[in-house]
């Protein structure tokens, strides 16, 4: 099933069971009116929320309306843990390439994980992010995420991958002069804003997309139109969702609505043999990928970090060519004049 949240100017939101193709979406008011509600007591409410969801794609929902992805917050506006991975080594090698120094061996042998935003600082899929100076190299880095159930600490990762309820698509704000600070308050004000597509899916929705905790299918990041990358999300993932959560809760368990992202997608072939790489069908999901494959293979930079006014497009699309989870929509924009 799919599920998202609309704005009714509280905190959480409203939940709604969206149609499959998108199109369509019912209220689930008389089930639950939040997430969080749903992921505390899956096992009795989810089943209900599939009952609505069967509904409401056979046309038999009498109260459903259209869907409209502006009106949505993040599917799950707050969580309890929000936590980062670098599940995907193609770029992170890249970046260890400029500095003519070797990725760490301990990158693939144990996953990397650190503390991601959350909270408040969750944006819905068409929202406005808002950075204090452009000077800061503006990025945003697309990825998936994972919602998960309860998970006891010491869960082997086949344990762990049972426990994902629901995937989204997320959109990492970078702000990569800040990162390069290299401290512990440089990485809390160089990721100020996650941003979460407009729809969180079951599993089961991928069908045989969803193999041995890998999405295989393709994720599609542009900039004002311009494509960035069209980066396969199933090979290129080192270490697969069940083995980022086990890693993650290795010596503590996790709550239910705790919220795992993969890190930015990224593909070893990133560049064709000509170093061409403006129109090259894999490219990159985060501009600073793309700057690196630049200078690697043609030895400079050609892409500008985000600027006030750009727009920023996540998506991907299953087999039959629709959109599986709704498309991240973002506007960079300057702060307000007080």
């Amino acid at each position: 099933m799919k599920l998202a949240t609309y704005r009714d100017g509280s905190r959480d939101g409203q939940l709604l069971v969206v149609s499959r193709d998108l199109g369509l979406a019912h209220y689930a008011t008389g089930i639950a009116s939040r997430l969080q509600q749903v992921l505390d007591d899956w096992d009795f409410l989810a089943p209900q929320l599939h009952a609505l969801y069967v509904q409401l794609n056979t046309g038999k929902a009498p109260h459903a309306f259209a869907f409209d992805p502006r009106q949505c917050m993040a599917p799950l506006p707050r969580a309890y843990q929000c936590v980062q991975a670098t599940a995907y080594l193609a770029a992170p090698e890249r970046q260890y390439q400029l500095r003519q120094q070797p990725l760490p061996a301990s990158f693939y042998t144990e996953p990397q994980l650190h503390d991601g935003s959350g909270g408040a600082a969750f944006l819905g899929p068409c929202d406005e992010v808002v950075v204090p100076s452009e000077a800061m190299g503006i990025d945003l880095a697309a990825g998936l995420a994972a919602i998960t159930g309860d998970i006891p600490r010491g869960s082997t990762p086949a344990q762990a991958l049972g426990a994902i309820r629901l995937l989204m698509l997320t959109g990492d704000v970078v702000l990569r002069q800040l990162e390069q600070a290299n401290t512990a308050a440089g990485h809390l004000h160089s990721h100020p804003a996650t941003a979460c597509s407009p729809v969180a899916i079951t599993p089961d929705e991928l069908g045989p997309a969803w193999q041995e905790g890998r999405v295989h299918l393709t994720l599609q990041l542009a900039c004002n139109g311009r494509k960035l990358g069209l980066c396969d999300t199933g090979p290129s993932m080192h270490f697969h969702f069940g083995q980022l959560l086990a890693q993650g809760c290795k010596t503590r368990p996790w709550q239910a609505g705790a919220i795992l992202g993969s890190g930015a997608v990224s593909h070893p072939g990133a560049s064709n043999p000509q170093g061409q790489t403006d129109d090259w069908p894999q490219g990159a999901c985060s501009i600073a990928d793309k700057r690196a494959i630049e200078t690697l293979h043609q030895g400079r930079t050609r892409t500008p970090f985000l600027r006030y006014g750009d727009t920023v497009r996540a998506d991907m699309k299953g087999k039959d060519g629709h959109s599986l989870f709704g498309a991240l929509e973002l506007t960079i924009a300057a702060p307000q004049e007080t």
